[in-house]
Order: C-alpha cells, then sequence, then structure tokens
C-alpha cells in the first residue's frame, strides 16, 4: 500500500476542487478553534484520501502530523476541515511527519495507535489469533479493515457540485479521395529522309573525222587485254533507335490549411440564494 503525495499522483487535482487548491485550508477542532492547515494530502495508488497533512503552525509550533480522512469533516461553505475528535494530547503524542519521512506500514500504526488505540475487549473479541495477525499483518492490512479512520462519508464530507458546459473541439481525419499515377506507352510512325551518293561509270564514244592527221605506224603498239579497274561507291542508310530521358515527374503531397468557426450556446450553473432578514453568508465570490 504505498502513499503518494497527491501533486504526485494527479498533476492537476486542482480542478477537482473548482481549481481552489485544497492545500492551505484551515484546520480546525471542535469548537471553532484553529489548529492549523493542510500542507499536504496522501493518496492511495487508486488516488482515494487516506491522510490530511496538518501543519500545526502555533499550536504545537512546527510540527507536522497525519490525520486519517474518516477522523475529518469537510465545512463546504468556508473550505474548513474539521479533526473531529482531536485533542492537543493526541498531536502531541503523534510521531511528527516531514517532506521525507517514509510512509510504510510500522509508521501508519504508530499513527492508528494514537486515534484509535486496541482496547482489551478489541483483541478478546477477535475470535481467533489469525485475525488478529491479519489485523496488523502489512501484506494482508487494508483501509477498509479501518472505516473509523479512512471511510469517506456524506454526511462530514459532502460536496455541493455546480456544472457547467465546455465547448470541445475535436479534429477527425477521413479520406476523401484517392490519386493513381501511372505511364502507358503511345507508338508513332516516324518518317526521316536522308541524301545518300551512288557512283556509277559513264563512257563516252568520240567518233573521229577523216580530216585527223594519221598515226606513224611505227609509233602504236597493238595489243589485247588491256584493262582500266574504276571502284565504284555508294552511301547505304544505317537507321536505329535511341532511349533518351524526355521528362521527369515530381509527386508530393502538400497539406493546404483552413479554419473552421462554429458556434454553440453553452450553458452553466450557478446558485440561486434567496437571504432573507439580515442573514450573513460567507464564501459566495464566484469562480
Amino acid at each position: 500500500m504505498g502513499l503518494l503525495n497527491i501533486a504526485d499522483f494527479d498533476p492537476n487535482y486542482r480542478e477537482s476542487f473548482n481549481h481552489n487548491d485544497i492545500k492551505g485550508r484551515e484546520v480546525y477542532i471542535d469548537g471553532d478553534d484553529k489548529i492549523g492547515t493542510i500542507s499536504d494530502v496522501l493518496v492511495d495508488e487508486d488516488g482515494l484520501f487516506r491522510y490530511f497533512v496538518i501543519d500545526l503552525g502555533f499550536w504545537i509550533f512546527g510540527k507536522k502530523v497525519l490525520l486519517p480522512v474518516g477522523r475529518s469533516r469537510t465545512d463546504q461553505n468556508s473550505e474548513r476541515i474539521y479533526a473531529v475528535g482531536m485533542t492537543k494530547q493526541q498531536a502531541e503524542n503523534l510521531p511528527e511527519f516531514s517532506e521525507h519521512q517514509t510512509v510504510d506500514h510500522d509508521y501508519e500504526e504508530l499513527v492508528r495507535g494514537i486515534y484509535c488505540p486496541p482496547t482489551p475487549l478489541d483483541i478478546a473479541n477477535l475470535a481467533t489469533l489469525d485475525e488478529l495477525d491479519s489485523l496488523y499483518n502489512p501484506s494482508s492490512y487494508n483501509y477498509e479493515q479501518e472505516p473509523l479512520l479512512y471511510e469517506l462519508n456524506q454526511q462530514d464530507h459532502q460536496t455541493f457540485k455546480l456544472y457547467q458546459e465546455r465547448l470541445i473541439a475535436n479534429k477527425t481525419r477521413i479520406k476523401t479521395g484517392e490519386v493513381l499515377i501511372g505511364k502507358h506507352i503511345e507508338t508513332e510512325t516516324a518518317q526521316v529522309s536522308i541524301p545518300i551518293q551512288k557512283e556509277r561509270v559513264v563512257i563516252e564514244r568520240v567518233a573521229l573525222t577523216a580530216s585527223v592527221e594519221a598515226v606513224a605506224p611505227s609509233s602504236v603498239s597493238f595489243s589485247q587485254g588491256e584493262i582500266a579497274r574504276i571502284e565504284i561507291y555508294e552511301e547505304t542508310v544505317d537507321i536505329h533507335k535511341d532511349t533518351f530521358v524526355r521528362e521527369e515527374v515530381t509527386i508530393k503531397k502538400v497539406i493546404d490549411h483552413q479554419t473552421v468557426e462554429s458556434q454553440e450556446t453553452l450553458r452553466r450553473e450557478e446558485l440561486d440564494i434567496d437571504t432573507q432578514g439580515h442573514s450573513l453568508i460567507e464564501g459566495l465570490e464566484k469562480i
């Protein structure tokens, strides 16, 4: 049963008290005698109040003690905490509490022993020794076994809550569309014109006239088999296809921001107080 400071258990605990911190509330005993103030609250793992830490101030100078919540009474109108049945002798006998105090089972037993010391009759009413061991066994003890110390009841701890409506704006992300991006192949027929060259042999024969001067027979050597070799070339067309990057496409999403305004009527409850005569009422300040 580990205990925690209320702020360690819930940093926003003040909202449960309408933003009025329970710390600092004045503590009184019967007869409206102020004995100190609440300096902290100890809660269990479930957040249930178990002890008020009371700074006794000048009643017992500089001493802090634990008050089980079942031994307290809350006055919501004056925001006072009353320590029911506490005596100065009890306060003096209580073990002192400090912020660095380890509140273990043995320490709590010292506190419980001051508020509710077991009497011989209480022990005699326990049917067996097992019940006696169970009552004080750290592994089996729970606060519900001693309701006089730890039970909160409507009579002593009732609260009157005022409610108000609060506008809560939430956003929901929904799918409004989808874009599919792919690629396909288109074909076309391309035509190209390329000039080429071809060689050919042209033979021209010229007939001579009779007036041409004769050639001396001794200067002419008749022969056969004489060959003239001429190489002929022509250009051919070599057409092929190359692939290259024509365009790059970058795909991304961008977010457009816009503000949507909505208007609602909010309600809240306020106190209606009908005073008659010269009644004096405290604690009417609005929160």
